[in-house]
């Protein structure tokens, strides 16, 4: 799949910690936007959120935003672009 994945999150936030975890597991690439510290990418997540600051925001190339997914949607976004799930699975999400 060409694209980046990016990741609307904040560093303090336990569910962006927790999404990040799936990509690195994974070992999937992805963008980090730390939208504490990019305006712009703080509006946009506002934008497609009616408002809300809601991280994580994920936004794939096909065009596709999860907000706050569990372990389980995010990974089975990802098997429908053709990435493996490898042997990790998510506990109790």
């Amino acid at each position: 799949m060409s694209g980046t994945i990016r990741m609307y999150g904040t560093e303090w936030c336990p569910d962006c910690w927790r999404s990040k975890r799936v990509f690195e597991r994974l070992n999937i690439p992805f963008q980090w936007i730390d939208i504490t510290r990019d305006h712009e990418a703080q509006q946009y997540v506002m934008e497609v959120n009616r408002g809300m600051r809601s991280v994580p925001t994920i936004v794939f190339p096909d065009g596709a935003i999860l907000v706050e997914p569990s372990d389980s949607a995010l990974i089975k976004k990802l098997a429908e672009m053709g990435f493996q799930e490898a042997a990790w699975v998510p506990r109790g999400r």
